[in-house]
């Protein structure tokens, strides 16, 4: 190939040719097939966690103030130590059960709000630390009881671009299901321009393979338009993968972008007050891209991270209702899948 053929297109905008309004376009029903999408959840959910969860952003958990996040129903607390490590336990003092949640934080040791009880993250008074990773862009925490899992000494992570030149935003949202409907969503890429026409046109899936083999080699793969304004698009190959039962991936694998990536995790946090399943959902995005303009976009991260979040909010709210829709059905025994 030469090095003309190598060299990214000057602008990554296309006029779409004969567009075709959304009623009109090719209905997916018959390749969505429940047999399929079933069998590809039901491969992601086999894969090992290790027990890992993710709890948030790890830019959410600063030096000075505790963070707090319910996680399959077990309260925990995160903050970091002098060096900056990400520690992470029960959420409840040992003394009296105060709520450990946004407690001070002081030359790395946290404070209790109600007596001053000091914990540095050793093991205190029965209080025993659960293992946490930060891999840069997200917190873990490992909780092996509520997982039931053989552990692992690190969460299973998907490949993704280093995040140091590229444009990165996580955005997290909450519904009312289990990381399973999530997972089932995020494995359906079939309904993307049915259902978020402001977002994907022209969207095609060309291997429809369950998740069977390594990451990069399995998977979804979907060619698919990003919608820009009127019949501009950005035209892509993008590949679904699940490296881990909560989590599935996208991948650019051809097209602008070509290597970033799209995390979707899915977080039990515990029961509603009505006893429904409550699931937040944490999205990262890790943007990259070969044309040398992209360091003016690393440059302007501050101001692009907003709308980055902004267009996954928006996403989002209609995938939670799909989410949110197929819990129903489930736990109904009225789902057809």
């Amino acid at each position: 190939m030469t090095q003309e053929a190598r060299r990214p297109a000057r602008l990554p905008l296309r006029l779409r040719r004969g567009p075709v309004r959304w009623e009109a376009q090719r209905p997916t029903w018959r390749e969505a097939k429940p047999m399929l999408l079933a069998d590809a959840v039901k491969a992601a959910l086999a894969r090992p966690s290790g027990n890992w969860f993710v709890l948030g952003a790890s830019g959410d958990i600063g030096a000075h103030r505790s963070f707090g996040r319910t996680v399959a129903g077990v309260e925990v607390v995160a903050w970091r130590d002098a060096a900056g490590r990400l520690l992470a336990g029960p959420g409840a003092c040992p003394h009296l059960g105060a709520p450990l949640d946004r407690s001070p934080v002081h030359g790395g040791t946290l404070r209790c709000r109600w007596h001053g009880l000091a914990l540095d993250g050793a093991p205190f008074a029965g209080w025993e630390p659960f293992p946490a990773h930060d891999d840069g862009l997200l917190a873990w925490v490992r909780l092996d009881e509520a997982g039931g899992e053989p552990p692992l000494p690190e969460p299973v992570l998907p490949l993704r671009p280093r995040t140091a030149g590229a444009v990165t935003a996580v955005h997290t949202v909450t519904g009312v299901c289990d990381p399973e409907d999530v997972i089932a969503n995020r494995l359906d890429p079939w309904h993307g321009a049915w259902f978020h026409p402001y977002s994907f046109v022209d969207l095609t899936v060309v291997d429809p393979s369950p998740q069977r083999g390594t990451e990069r080699s399995e998977g979804i793969a979907v060619e698919v338009s990003f919608k820009v304004a009127g019949r501009a698009v950005v035209p892509v190959t993008a590949r679904f993968t699940a490296p881990e039962p909560r989590t599935v991936v996208m991948h650019i694998e051809a097209g602008e972008g070509q290597g970033s990536v799209v995390e979707t995790h899915a977080t039990p946090l515990g029961p509603d007050d009505r006893g429904r399943p409550r699931t937040a959902v944490t999205e990262a995005i890790v943007a990259t891209s070969r044309r040398p303009g992209f360091a003016l976009a690393h440059a302007a991260a501050p101001a692009l991270r907003p709308l980055m979040r902004a267009a996954s909010r928006r996403l989002w709210r209609d995938d939670l209702a799909y989410a949110e829709r197929r819990w129903e059905l489930r736990s109904s025994g009225r789902h057809p899948g």
